[in-house]
């Protein structure tokens, strides 16, 4: 961890357990419930990615987007999260999760918050569902893409590793 940051919660991300219920046919899993959100929260659109082993998607963060991941497996993930938000109460603080088959989670995370993930699988690829706020590039696909990417940048302070 880059020494600017501090281990500690920040303003604004949610993280809900999820349960998983079995039976014979599998599992089913609720993901996120509309009545379970921040009122201001309306997810736009959904997608879903798999990741390889060992590989890493991010660090980047939105600055209008609300991410609300959802982490059931299969695969398992180290989520970070670094606040970067210049007004934020919670300013240099850096959270690490491990979320995913062993650990099912939802997180939210607001805009300026930092984040990227990586499967710690040995084996399996990664499953990860997103419910941002805001249509990828905007309506019709018209807009600039709301992200700032810092996985390129080798003197960036957000790491994964």
């Amino acid at each position: 961890m880059h020494s600017a940051w501090k281990k500690g919660n920040i303003d604004g991300v949610v993280i809900k357990p999820l349960r998983k219920y079995l039976d014979r046919r599998g599992f089913l899993c609720e993901t996120f419930r509309l009545d379970e959100l921040p009122p201001d929260l309306k997810p736009v659109m959904s997608y879903v990615s798999y990741t390889e082993p060992g590989v890493a998607r991010g660090p980047h963060e939105h600055r209008a987007q609300t991410d609300i991941f959802s982490f059931l497996g299969p695969g398992n993930f180290l989520l970070k999260l670094w606040d970067n938000r210049p007004e934020s109460t919670t300013r240099g603080n850096c959270m690490e999760l491990f979320a995913g088959e062993d650990n099912p989670l939802t997180v939210i995370i607001p805009p300026g918050v930092v984040h990227g993930y990586k499967n710690i699988s040995a084996h399996s690829r990664g499953m990860v569902i997103n419910y941002p706020d805001r249509l990828y590039r905007g309506w019709g696909r018209a807009e600039e893409v709301d992200e700032i990417r810092h996985e390129d940048d080798a003197a960036s302070p957000f790491k994964l590793e």
